[in-house]
């Protein structure tokens, strides 16, 4: 394990937004291989930069983590998404640390702010998503006490040349 990293979580601030966006390549880890780069890092990068363009709404909130010299290490952004059964949840939409900053304690601490914020909203349960390749953010998130709800699986069904 690394060394833990001390670390501060505030809320996020407009002066970020070139920090948080140089991390969004990032959410690209653990797509699934068939999926097209381009496109997955066009997305990614519009989820943060949708996520900072809202971060001031009240059903909505974004947490940077500063590591002792104040530069950005990891963002988690939360807000709230109706389950299909009809309960509202608090839902982390994104979560990403500094490339070789894994495992000090960053992406815990943000997990926290984004579960506080849930709380502080009075919801019961804090969902999210994320690549069933992924394996180091399925480990995280089970290390940390989420459990598997949802699959999606997908095939193939477009006509391939023979």
């Amino acid at each position: 394990m690394a060394d833990r990293t001390t670390v501060r979580i505030r809320e996020y601030r407009p002066d970020d937004r070139d920090a948080i966006m140089s991390l969004a390549p990032r959410l690209t880890d653990g797509v699934a291989a068939w999926r097209d780069s381009g496109a997955v890092l066009a997305a990614v990068q519009e989820w943060v930069a949708s996520s900072a363009d809202t971060a001031a709404s009240a059903d909505h909130a974004v947490y940077v983590a500063l590591d002792d010299a104040d530069k950005v290490v990891g963002l988690v952004t939360v807000g709230k998404r109706t389950h299909f059964a009809g309960q509202m949840d608090a839902y982390v939409g994104e979560l990403i640390t500094a490339a070789g900053m894994e495992r000090r304690g960053i992406a815990r601490a943000l997990m926290q702010a984004a579960e506080a914020w849930g709380r502080a909203q009075g919801l019961d349960y804090l969902t999210l998503e994320t690549g069933a390749a992924n394996q180091p953010a399925r480990a995280f998130y089970a290390a940390i006490g989420y459990q598997d709800e949802d699959v999606r699986l997908t095939k193939r069904i477009a006509h391939t040349p023979e």
